[in-house]
């Protein structure tokens, strides 16, 4: 479970955040939402120790990690997948799964279960991931994050400018993900129906302050819009 309990955090000496609380079970899909500039790619990034919180504190597995770097969050569970379909543009596919695989015990194997969940990829391998289109990218992104044996991804606008039928590769492979057991997942996104078919819980984010949750579901939707106008 990653546990954010009453973050405070910004840039220097500005806060962006201000007190918030998330839950987010070993199993299953929480949603984060909310318009351009309400603070949830601050958040995510206080929750992987990209940035440091000025006051309240970050729990994994019921371990308090707010003192720990990125890299030691990595080696306890979580993975991150940031804005914009991030890759090594130089690297072919295969490399930059590589890049991550190399040194595991079970590299080989790692690699060869992402590409049977994103079998899209496969006759992509030898192509630099730069001359990728943004929804293979993504793919890869999301591929090469798992490869870390991740027990919570973190996920940030993963169908942002990314055509509709890969959205719904996409949506369709977290599902998978998390109904495997052992995964949890933080969503944030601003497609309200793919974040609600996805999540089992949501949070709506304004200004920095948590201003609204629930149970997540396309019944949400209209309960989460509400809130989003006020």
């Amino acid at each position: 479970m990653l546990e954010l309990r009453g973050i405070r955090t910004g840039y220097g000496k500005t806060s962006v955040i201000y007190d918030a609380s998330i839950e987010v079970p070993t199993d299953g899909v929480v949603a984060i939402m909310g318009h351009n500039g309400a603070g949830k790619t601050t958040l995510l990034r206080a929750a992987v120790g990209l940035l440091k919180v000025s006051r309240g504190s970050v729990w994994l597995d019921g371990e308090d990690v707010t003192a720990l770097r990125p890299s030691a969050r990595v080696k306890r569970g979580l993975a991150y997948v940031p804005q914009g379909q991030q890759s090594f543009g130089q690297l072919t596919t295969m490399e930059n799964l590589q890049v991550v695989a190399d040194g595991r015990s079970r590299g080989k194997e790692l690699v060869a279960e992402a590409l049977d969940l994103f079998p899209a990829l496969q006759p992509l391998l030898n192509r630099r991931a730069g001359l990728l289109s943004g929804g293979q990218r993504q793919q890869l992104a999301i591929a090469r994050a798992l490869i870390t044996e991740p027990r919570m991804l973190i996920l940030d606008e993963p169908t942002e400018g990314i055509q509709p039928s890969v959205v719904q590769e996409i949506e369709e492979k977290i599902l998978a993900l998390t109904q495997r057991g052992g995964l949890g997942v933080l969503l944030v996104e601003q497609h309200i129906g793919f974040a609600l078919r996805a999540a089992s819980t949501y949070y709506v984010l304004e200004s920095g302050r948590v201003t609204a949750s629930g149970a997540g579901g396309t019944e949400a939707a209209r309960e989460v819009r509400a809130a989003m106008t006020i």
